[in-house]
Protein backbone atom coordinates (compact mmCIF):
# COMPACT_ATOMS: atom_id res chain seq x y z
CA UNK A 1 0.00 0.00 0.00
CA UNK A 2 2.74 2.74 0.96
CA UNK A 3 6.28 2.35 0.30
CA UNK A 4 8.37 0.65 3.43
CA UNK A 5 7.69 0.04 7.28
CA UNK A 6 9.34 2.82 8.88
CA UNK A 7 12.47 1.71 10.67
CA UNK A 8 11.11 3.43 14.18
CA UNK A 9 7.63 1.57 13.32
CA UNK A 10 7.09 -0.09 16.90
CA UNK A 11 5.01 -2.65 15.33
CA UNK A 12 6.05 -5.10 17.72
CA UNK A 13 4.96 -3.60 21.00
CA UNK A 14 2.11 -5.61 21.84
CA UNK A 15 3.10 -8.80 20.04
CA UNK A 16 1.60 -12.00 21.53
CA UNK A 17 -1.45 -10.04 22.61
CA UNK A 18 -4.01 -11.03 19.37
CA UNK A 19 -6.64 -9.02 21.36
CA UNK A 20 -4.81 -5.57 20.87
CA UNK A 21 -6.16 -3.85 17.85
CA UNK A 22 -3.37 -2.88 15.25
CA UNK A 23 -3.41 0.88 13.76
CA UNK A 24 -2.06 2.03 10.78
CA UNK A 25 -1.06 5.67 10.32
CA UNK A 26 0.65 6.58 6.94
CA UNK A 27 3.13 9.54 6.82
CA UNK A 28 5.02 11.74 4.30
CA UNK A 29 8.82 10.17 3.68
CA UNK A 30 11.63 12.32 3.11
CA UNK A 31 11.68 14.28 0.36
CA UNK A 32 15.70 13.59 0.44
CA UNK A 33 15.90 9.77 0.34
CA UNK A 34 12.44 8.87 0.19
CA UNK A 35 11.86 6.46 2.93
CA UNK A 36 12.51 7.83 6.34
CA UNK A 37 10.16 10.13 8.27
CA UNK A 38 9.35 12.79 6.19
CA UNK A 39 7.86 16.51 7.34
CA UNK A 40 4.61 17.14 8.10
CA UNK A 41 3.31 18.71 11.46
CA UNK A 42 0.09 16.50 11.21
CA UNK A 43 2.02 13.15 10.82
CA UNK A 44 3.96 13.85 13.70
CA UNK A 45 1.38 14.61 16.17
CA UNK A 46 -0.26 11.68 15.12
CA UNK A 47 2.51 9.21 15.52
CA UNK A 48 2.85 10.65 18.97
CA UNK A 49 -0.54 10.23 20.23
CA UNK A 50 -0.70 6.75 19.03
CA UNK A 51 2.76 6.11 20.12
CA UNK A 52 1.71 7.24 23.30
CA UNK A 53 -1.57 4.24 23.53
CA UNK A 54 1.07 1.88 21.93
CA UNK A 55 3.40 2.32 24.85
CA UNK A 56 0.41 1.84 27.22
CA UNK A 57 -0.05 -1.54 25.24
CA UNK A 58 -3.66 -0.41 24.04
CA UNK A 59 -2.93 -0.49 20.34
CA UNK A 60 -0.34 -2.21 18.41
CA UNK A 61 1.08 0.47 16.02
CA UNK A 62 2.48 0.38 12.66
CA UNK A 63 4.15 3.34 10.85
CA UNK A 64 4.09 3.76 7.34
CA UNK A 65 5.94 5.83 5.04
CA UNK A 66 5.06 6.56 1.74
CA UNK A 67 6.96 9.09 -0.68
CA UNK A 68 4.66 11.43 -2.65
CA UNK A 69 6.70 12.36 -4.72
CA UNK A 70 6.83 8.88 -5.94
CA UNK A 71 3.74 7.55 -4.68
CA UNK A 72 3.54 3.62 -5.11
CA UNK A 73 0.81 2.31 -8.15
CA UNK A 74 -1.63 0.63 -5.04
CA UNK A 75 -1.17 3.87 -2.73
CA UNK A 76 -2.31 6.34 -5.72
CA UNK A 77 -5.26 3.10 -6.29
CA UNK A 78 -6.21 2.54 -2.78
CA UNK A 79 -6.00 6.87 -1.41
CA UNK A 80 -6.50 8.73 -5.03
CA UNK A 81 -4.35 12.08 -4.39
CA UNK A 82 -5.41 12.42 -0.80
CA UNK A 83 -1.67 12.72 1.34
CA UNK A 84 -0.74 11.88 4.89
CA UNK A 85 -1.59 11.44 7.48
CA UNK A 86 -4.09 8.22 6.72
CA UNK A 87 -4.99 6.08 9.30
CA UNK A 88 -6.17 2.62 9.55
CA UNK A 89 -8.08 1.14 11.43
CA UNK A 90 -9.41 -3.00 10.98
CA UNK A 91 -9.93 -2.17 7.53
CA UNK A 92 -11.93 1.65 7.98
CA UNK A 93 -9.69 4.52 6.51
CA UNK A 94 -9.71 7.69 7.58
CA UNK A 95 -8.14 10.59 5.26
CA UNK A 96 -9.54 13.69 7.02
CA UNK A 97 -6.86 15.58 9.82
CA UNK A 98 -10.03 16.47 12.17
CA UNK A 99 -11.83 13.05 11.55
CA UNK A 100 -8.16 11.07 12.47
CA UNK A 101 -8.62 13.25 15.69
CA UNK A 102 -11.72 12.49 16.33
CA UNK A 103 -11.41 8.33 15.65
CA UNK A 104 -8.51 8.39 17.65
CA UNK A 105 -10.26 10.25 20.94
CA UNK A 106 -14.16 8.21 20.31
CA UNK A 107 -12.43 4.58 18.68
CA UNK A 108 -9.05 4.28 19.47
CA UNK A 109 -8.18 2.31 22.98
CA UNK A 110 -7.30 4.80 25.59
CA UNK A 111 -7.57 7.56 23.39
CA UNK A 112 -10.00 9.55 25.09
CA UNK A 113 -7.30 10.17 27.67
CA UNK A 114 -5.46 12.07 25.52
CA UNK A 115 -7.58 14.53 23.91
CA UNK A 116 -8.11 16.46 27.43
CA UNK A 117 -10.46 19.76 27.02
CA UNK A 118 -8.65 22.78 28.03
CA UNK A 119 -9.65 25.78 26.40
CA UNK A 120 -6.90 28.05 27.52
CA UNK A 121 -4.00 25.87 26.64
CA UNK A 122 -5.80 25.46 23.21
CA UNK A 123 -5.48 29.45 22.88
CA UNK A 124 -2.03 29.81 23.86
CA UNK A 125 -0.38 27.50 21.38
CA UNK A 126 -2.75 28.45 18.42
CA UNK A 127 -1.09 30.66 15.74
CA UNK A 128 2.46 29.55 16.83
CA UNK A 129 3.71 28.48 13.44
CA UNK A 130 2.15 30.79 11.69
CA UNK A 131 4.25 32.86 13.83
CA UNK A 132 7.21 31.25 12.91
CA UNK A 133 6.71 30.93 9.27
CA UNK A 134 5.84 34.94 9.15
CA UNK A 135 8.80 35.66 10.73
CA UNK A 136 11.04 33.23 8.16
CA UNK A 137 8.68 34.86 5.87
CA UNK A 138 9.49 38.85 6.43
CA UNK A 139 12.94 38.68 8.46
CA UNK A 140 11.83 41.77 10.68
CA UNK A 141 12.03 42.49 14.10
CA UNK A 142 8.35 42.91 14.38
CA UNK A 143 7.63 39.16 13.45
CA UNK A 144 10.75 38.01 15.23
CA UNK A 145 9.31 39.73 18.51
CA UNK A 146 5.98 38.29 18.49
CA UNK A 147 7.18 34.63 18.10
CA UNK A 148 9.36 35.81 21.20
CA UNK A 149 5.87 37.29 23.23
CA UNK A 150 3.88 33.62 21.91
CA UNK A 151 6.68 31.52 23.31
CA UNK A 152 7.00 33.78 26.67
CA UNK A 153 3.25 33.10 27.22
CA UNK A 154 3.74 29.61 26.90
CA UNK A 155 6.73 29.57 29.66
CA UNK A 156 4.80 31.78 31.73
CA UNK A 157 1.88 29.15 31.63
CA UNK A 158 4.34 26.76 32.01
CA UNK A 159 5.59 28.31 35.08
CA UNK A 160 2.26 28.73 36.54
CA UNK A 161 1.13 25.65 36.12
CA UNK A 162 4.00 23.70 37.28
CA UNK A 163 3.45 20.43 35.95
CA UNK A 164 5.71 18.39 33.86
CA UNK A 165 3.72 18.54 30.59
CA UNK A 166 0.83 21.61 29.22
CA UNK A 167 -2.01 20.38 30.98
CA UNK A 168 -1.24 18.00 34.16
CA UNK A 169 1.63 15.49 35.08
CA UNK A 170 0.53 13.04 31.71
CA UNK A 171 0.89 14.13 28.18
CA UNK A 172 -2.15 15.46 26.12
CA UNK A 173 -2.75 16.10 22.68
CA UNK A 174 -1.67 19.57 23.13
CA UNK A 175 1.94 18.20 23.93
CA UNK A 176 1.80 16.50 20.91
CA UNK A 177 0.95 18.98 19.01
CA UNK A 178 2.90 21.69 20.66
CA UNK A 179 6.38 19.76 20.54
CA UNK A 180 7.03 19.08 16.58
CA UNK A 181 6.36 22.83 16.49
CA UNK A 182 8.75 24.38 18.81
CA UNK A 183 11.46 21.80 16.91
CA UNK A 184 10.48 23.50 13.55
CA UNK A 185 11.43 27.02 15.39
CA UNK A 186 14.91 25.44 16.47
CA UNK A 187 15.79 24.01 13.82
CA UNK A 188 14.58 26.34 10.92
CA UNK A 189 14.80 29.33 13.39
CA UNK A 190 18.34 29.20 14.08
CA UNK A 191 19.55 27.71 9.92
CA UNK A 192 17.76 30.27 8.37
CA UNK A 193 17.79 33.12 10.82
CA UNK A 194 20.21 32.23 13.77
CA UNK A 195 16.71 32.62 15.93
CA UNK A 196 17.14 30.97 19.22
CA UNK A 197 14.40 30.44 22.16
CA UNK A 198 15.84 32.81 24.70
CA UNK A 199 17.65 30.44 27.86
CA UNK A 200 15.47 32.67 29.95
CA UNK A 201 12.26 30.63 29.36
CA UNK A 202 13.98 28.02 31.97
CA UNK A 203 10.38 26.80 32.25
CA UNK A 204 9.99 26.44 28.72
CA UNK A 205 13.47 25.03 27.80
CA UNK A 206 12.39 21.90 30.55
CA UNK A 207 9.56 21.17 29.17
CA UNK A 208 11.59 21.05 25.68
CA UNK A 209 14.11 18.68 27.75
CA UNK A 210 11.72 16.48 29.05
CA UNK A 211 9.96 16.01 25.86
CA UNK A 212 13.52 15.03 24.00
CA UNK A 213 13.45 12.40 26.75
CA UNK A 214 10.09 11.02 25.57
CA UNK A 215 10.57 8.10 22.63
CA UNK A 216 7.41 9.35 21.37
CA UNK A 217 8.96 12.65 20.54
CA UNK A 218 12.07 11.21 19.33
CA UNK A 219 10.78 8.25 17.21
CA UNK A 220 8.17 10.44 15.33
CA UNK A 221 10.90 13.78 14.98
CA UNK A 222 12.03 14.18 11.24
CA UNK A 223 15.92 14.99 11.07
CA UNK A 224 17.40 18.41 11.14
CA UNK A 225 18.27 18.02 7.35
CA UNK A 226 14.56 17.56 6.42
CA UNK A 227 13.08 19.96 8.44
CA UNK A 228 15.79 22.25 6.49
CA UNK A 229 14.60 21.44 3.41
CA UNK A 230 11.29 21.56 4.07
CA UNK A 231 11.60 25.21 4.10
CA UNK A 232 13.84 25.50 1.37
CA UNK A 233 10.84 24.24 -0.97
CA UNK A 234 8.09 26.29 0.54
CA UNK A 235 7.42 29.28 -1.57
CA UNK A 236 9.26 32.46 -0.81
CA UNK A 237 10.94 30.90 1.44
CA UNK A 238 14.67 30.64 -0.14
CA UNK A 239 15.85 33.16 3.03
CA UNK A 240 19.58 32.81 2.33
CA UNK A 241 21.68 32.83 -0.67
CA UNK A 242 24.17 31.03 1.28
CA UNK A 243 21.80 28.35 2.79
CA UNK A 244 20.67 27.41 -0.48
CA UNK A 245 23.83 26.12 -1.73
CA UNK A 246 23.95 23.56 1.08
CA UNK A 247 22.91 20.54 -0.29
CA UNK A 248 21.29 18.28 2.66
CA UNK A 249 20.77 15.44 0.70
CA UNK A 250 24.35 14.65 0.87
CA UNK A 251 24.38 14.96 4.67
CA UNK A 252 24.20 12.20 7.11
CA UNK A 253 21.18 12.81 9.34
CA UNK A 254 21.44 14.84 12.24
CA UNK A 255 18.86 15.60 15.14
CA UNK A 256 18.76 18.22 17.08
CA UNK A 257 18.06 16.77 20.93
CA UNK A 258 20.27 18.85 23.31
CA UNK A 259 19.37 22.33 24.84
CA UNK A 260 22.18 25.22 25.63
CA UNK A 261 24.95 24.29 27.64
CA UNK A 262 24.64 27.06 30.01
CA UNK A 263 21.14 25.95 30.94
CA UNK A 264 21.07 22.77 33.65
CA UNK A 265 18.22 21.62 34.29
CA UNK A 266 19.06 17.95 34.86
CA UNK A 267 17.92 17.95 38.48
CA UNK A 268 15.16 20.66 38.23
Amino acid sequence: MADKVAPHSNGNVNEGNGHVPEIQLIIKASTIDGWRKGVCLFCQEYFMDLYLLSELKTINLKVTTVNMQKPPADFRSNFDANPPPILIDNGMTILENEEIERHIMENVPGGHNLFVQDKEVATLIENLYIKLKLMLLNKDYVSINRLLSHLRRINLHLEKKNTRFLTGDTMSCFDCELMPRLQHIRVAGKYFMDFQIPVGLRHLWRYILRMYQLDAFIQSCPSDQDIVKHYKQQQNLMLRSVSTKKHEELETPTFTTSIPLELDLQDE
